[in-house]
């Protein structure tokens, strides 16, 4: 499984159901809720 990093937390956590995003370079993302604190799991770069 991928890990992403949560900004709230700071932690890394594991991600289950990610939601793919194009940041504004044209860079691919994953982005997710956290299971502990609701807070936003970010990864750049996977597919």
């Amino acid at each position: 499984m991928t890990q992403a990093y949560c900004f709230k937390c700071r932690a890394k956590r594991e991600i289950k159901n990610a939601e793919r995003v194009l940041l504004k370079n044209n860079r691919s993302a994953l982005k997710e809720v956290c299971p502990v604190c609701g807070g936003e799991l970010f990864v750049i770069g996977k597919e």
